[in-house]
């Protein structure tokens, strides 16, 4: 497929878990390396040709529109949630912005590097809308440095696209981490309820239907759900580059 040309960034959440540091700042704000969290998911979007985003905000609302006044590229709207509407019922309440066109949904605290092709790419590459309704980037348990969780879907190991299956279904251990991005086609929505629910709840109704796809991941993902989380993923990401020895 060509790459989606539209998306949508979740900022909404207040970021509890990595108090002290979000008591006067959203998540996405927090900079990692001298960028913001929103801004790097944004640039990476606008890499691969996303020309409009819409991104919502609740908790400190304000400062997100104010930091994104100045981005020209994708053309970003700010929608505010009076009330949280969780990770699904955020998305839903904007589908008629998407038409009927698959889009990419992001979570604009996930912080990845790409190997030689963009992790975006490779998912617009993967997706085949004739069995998929989401397809969904993922990371080895093994692959992840320090991580002390489970993982959270069932992935086949000799294959880089498969069918995912979740961890409370699987006969095999979970093998994989779900990273964040994805791609989602809006006809998954239908019958969703109205108001607030999880976007998960999504996820169970396309493997229920055997149209969830999972893509591994070939750089690296960084973990940022606590300060210490942070604090290592902000001393990674701010080292210079390894020199190459000349042979």
């Amino acid at each position: 497929m060509t790459t989606p040309k539209k998306a949508f960034v979740l900022a909404a959440g207040f970021g509890t878990r990595m108090r002290p540091l979000t008591d006067n700042c959203p998540k996405p704000l927090l900079e990692v390396a001298g960028q913001t969290m929103l801004d790097r998911a944004l640039d990476a979007l606008a890499a691969v040709g996303v020309e409009e985003v819409i991104v919502n905000a609740h908790y400190l609302g304000h400062m997100i529109e104010d930091a994104l006044k100045g981005r020209k590229t994708p053309r970003i709207t700010v929608v505010h949630e009076d009330e949280i509407l969780d990770t699904g019922g955020g998305v839903a309440a904007q589908l008629s912005f998407f038409g009927d066109e698959p889009f990419y949904v992001l979570n604009a605290d996930v912080l990845w590097t790409d190997d030689a092709a963009p992790a975006l790419s490779r998912l617009a590459d993967a997706w085949d809308g004739t069995k998929m309704d989401l397809l969904f980037l993922v990371q080895d348990v093994a692959a992840i440095l320090g991580w002390e969780r489970g993982g959270d879907y069932f992935v086949e190991e000799d294959k880089d696209c498969a069918a995912a299956v979740f961890q409370s279904c699987a006969e095999k251990p979970a093998n994989t981490v779900f990273m964040g991005p994805r791609i989602v086609h809006p006809r998954l929505f239908k019958d969703a309820p109205s108001g607030t629910f999880s976007f998960l709840d999504l996820f169970h109704k396309a493997e229920a239907a055997g149209r969830l796809y999972a893509l591994r991941h070939k750089g690296a993902w960084h973990h940022v759900g606590t300060p210490k989380d942070f604090e290592e993923t902000n001393r990674i990401l701010s080292a210079p580059p390894a020199k190459k020895h000349a042979m």
